[in-house]
């Protein structure tokens, strides 16, 4: 028996053993991460592909016997986008987006829903996800805000390491585990004007500052493969950056895993950036910069052995980018168990009672209040409901991107939802039935359709180009019919938002306002009078008019809670559950103030435009309950303290209200005099109090000395002594903040 077959051997040298037995195309082709959707026997048996995702159903089985009889059996690695549950197979539980997850302020609900998706994925083949995503949201034209855990780099570690150890479970010799993917490597996120994949004006000291903490935390802690940005940096394209993948990620964190290109980066170098001649000069950059595994770029094939032929890349290079890929599978037991589908795996798991169980417990935490003028809850006598809105009965909102209906998956078609998708309406339709209410409804208006791109269905990548999205203008009659409804009922439930079509990949948006009519809708509903409890549906935050908030009644957040959110939206409307969500993220005025994020720096020259404050709408770290907390006698065991001390520090919490409450106790720190400019204040930590009415507790906490950090000039992260103050309160927020001075002295 060949050695590299022998399980009882250590996977080093059993990747020796059979790298010693491979050719250079079959080195190449493994690679090669290419869509299943191609010709499965040229992939598999021709080019020698190491990987393959977006592979439906019907192709699984086909494509692991096709490996199992090329020359030398190496198993494929089969990935999917499983970004917030397994979404693109029939029936799989569909979690709220990473946006919504991170409203919990408890990261134990993306472990669990990761645990979860693991599990349901490996029943049917799969052991690779591409999640979680570690970019910084700041500026939200963007459209990937939804696929993100919000604004700040602490709040984004605490949920990324949760995620990266759901996925990969005990270990990745469990059958249950998956490689999880932290992307995108780095600094993806802070592209000029918001547009998705451009230049992104970063400086090494501030991608160190801001972009990279949370990727370096789940690094060292064994995340096992990194996906890179699209965007370039200082002209470089992240595919090409030696010092980003090779200096900092391998070299200086220890990170031995395996690092994939997003899709078709080396072939963008050619044809779209046009950093590289020809495939052969950018496959060398490409490998020659540290990745390891090159996705859907099928020219990298023959390029990659003409830069061996021309000397543009030398073959140990590529031995050492394969022997990464095949020490993950052996790692995953494949070899042993190419993880075919198992059908009797997959009845017991997937969308069990026990997951929608689980989905709709964090759905409940996912959700914000973000004012309440009393309406809520909804606790006194029956009356009637008029659930009005574009996004009232609108399950694929729901979900958001990167599930069922959303375009990414052909198979399952664009109108497919989950059967036990429960929608805003339904679930108050439910709820308001056991209490005696009587549910009307009515559409009012839509938001945007599509149109196809006038450039083609396709771009120079073979992807589909994003269509050309047009809001959808009012129509009177639709508007006439919500207000009727409005005027009939007791009180009006107006849920609005966007959809999959303003969020995602390639879709951002230059404005943050409501679509198509929804802004009508909203004034002529609130026009009659009636209280008016707005629910937003949405991927990111929104522009929301102020004379209107100030004229509704309540507003919930709802950031695409996924399959049990209309349930959990209900619940909380009724008062069956408290509102605990806390903004991950700041929701802005005017779209102007883009980017619009807590921890600016100091040193603007003034606090204000011309024309308006700088302030956010709703703050990071806001939410209401429906009670009242109260903060009071913040102390720090001492005031002056060594580098290599700990800042421990209680706070009084009070429940001064009559329903229970879970208080999000936040603190901040601010470093009151610094060698280089540096943000106002940085979250360093929180913790989740639950009080019961009247009830108020002591809430201790410990922050090392060595958290109070800056980044220097030499983008070298640091300890400077002198004074800070410590930042205690329920939000961001100068005014909500209680603060405790100290020094740390050499």
């Amino acid at each position: 028996m060949p050695g590299y077959l022998d399980p009882t051997l250590p996977t080093q040298q059993r990747v020796a053993d059979l790298l010693g037995r491979m050719t250079l195309p079959e080195k190449v082709g493994q690679l090669l991460q290419l869509d299943a959707q191609g010709d499965l026997d040229d992939l598999v048996s021709v080019t020698h592909v190491g990987s393959l995702l977006h592979i439906p159903p019907d192709r699984m089985d086909r494509a692991i016997e096709l490996a199992a009889a090329t020359r030398l059996g190496i198993p494929l690695l089969l990935a999917d986008d499983c970004i917030h549950g397994h979404s693109f197979w029939p029936g799989a539980t569909i979690f709220g987006t990473q946006l919504a997850l991170a409203c919990s302020w408890n990261p134990d609900n993306a472990r669990r829903a990761a645990r979860i998706t693991a599990v349901e994925a490996t029943s049917t083949g799969f052991r690779w996800t591409f999640s979680p995503v570690l970019c910084i949201a700041r500026d939200l034209r963007w459209g990937r805000v939804d696929e993100t855990f919000g604004e700040d780099p602490f709040l984004i570690g605490e949920f990324a390491s949760a995620m990266v150890a759901g996925y990969q479970g005990d270990g990745l010799a469990d059958p249950t585990a998956m490689l999880a993917t932290a992307k995108h490597f780095a600094g993806y996120s802070e592209t000029q004007g918001g547009r998705d994949a451009s230049e992104a004006d970063i400086s090494r000291r501030k991608l160190r500052s801001w972009f990279t903490p949370p990727f370096e935390r789940v690094a060292r802690e064994g995340c096992r493969t990194f996906m890179i940005g699209y965007q370039s940096m200082d002209g470089v394209p992240i595919t090409a950056n030696s010092w980003l993948l090779n200096d900092v990620l391998k070299d200086e964190w220890g990170f031995t895993g395996v690092l994939v290109t997003d899709w078709d980066n080396v072939g963008r170098m050619v044809w779209e950036q046009k950093v590289c001649a020809d495939h052969a000069e950018a496959a060398a950059r490409a490998l020659n910069a540290g990745n390891d595994l090159v996705m859907t770029t099928p020219q990298f094939y023959e390029g990659a052995q003409e830069a061996v032929r021309r000397g543009l890349l030398a073959e140990a290079t590529i031995d050492g980018a394969v022997a990464r890929v095949l020490a993950l599978k052996f790692d995953l037991g494949l070899f042993e168990d190419p993880g075919a589908p198992d059908p009797e795996r997959q009845r017991a798991v997937i969308g069990c009672a026990g997951h929608r169980q689980a989905n709709l417990e964090i759905a409940r935490e996912s959700l914000v209040l973000l004012a309440n003028s009393g309406t809520l809850p909804l606790t006194g006598p029956s009356g009637t409901i008029a659930v009005i809105g574009p996004n009232a009965d609108a399950a694929g909102t729901q979900l958001g991107d990167w599930a069922g209906g959303s375009g990414q998956c052909s198979w399952l078609g664009p109108d497919y939802v989950p059967e036990d998708t429960v929608t805003v309406l339904a679930g108050l339709r439910e709820l308001a039935a056991e209490r005696g209410w009587r549910v009307t409804h009515a559409h009012g208006c839509g938001i945007a359709t599509m149109s196809p791109h006038p450039d083609g269905p396709t771009g120079q990548d073979g992807q589909p180009r994003m269509p050309v999205i047009t809001p959808v203008p009012p129509d009177e009659a639709e508007l006439a019919e919500a207000v009727a409804a409005a005027e009939a009922a007791d009180v009006v439930v107006l849920v609005l938002g966007d959809n999959v079509l303003l969020n995602g990949e390639g879709r951002s948006t230059a404005t943050l306002e409501l679509q198509g009519g929804q802004l009508e809708l909203w004034r002529r509903v609130v026009a009659t009078g009636r209280p008016v409890v707005l629910v937003l549906v949405n991927g990111k935050p929104l522009v929301l008019p102020r004379d209107l908030l100030s004229r509704t009644a309540a507003v919930v957040e709802a950031f695409n809670p996924g399959a049990m959110g209309g349930r959990a939206v209900a619940e909380l409307v009724f008062g069956e559950i408290e509102p605990s969500g806390r903004l991950p993220i700041s929701f802005p005025v005017h779209v102007g103030q883009q980017p619009t994020y807590y921890n600016e720096l100091r040193g603007q020259h003034g606090d204000r435009y011309a024309d308006l404050t700088q302030e956010p709408a709703f703050p990071f770290g806001f939410g209401l309950s429906y009670s009242r907390v109260a903060y009071s006698g913040l102390e720090l065991a001492e005031t002056a303290l060594g580098i290599d001390g700990t800042i421990r520090a209680t706070v009084r919490v009070a429940n001064t209200g009559d329903r229970p409450v879970t208080e999000t106790v936040q603190w901040y720190l601010r470093d009151l005099v610094t060698s280089l400019t540096w943000a106002d204040k940085e979250l360093k930590g929180y913790r989740r109090v639950v009080l019961a009415p009247g009830e108020s507790a002591e809430v201790s906490f410990e922050l090392p000395a060595a958290a109070c950090t800056i980044v220097d000039a030499d983008a070298r992260r640091v300890v400077e002594p002198g004074g800070f103050e410590l930042l205690v309160g329920p939000d961001s927020r100068n005014g909500s903040l209680l603060a405790a001075r100290f020094t740390l002295v050499v």
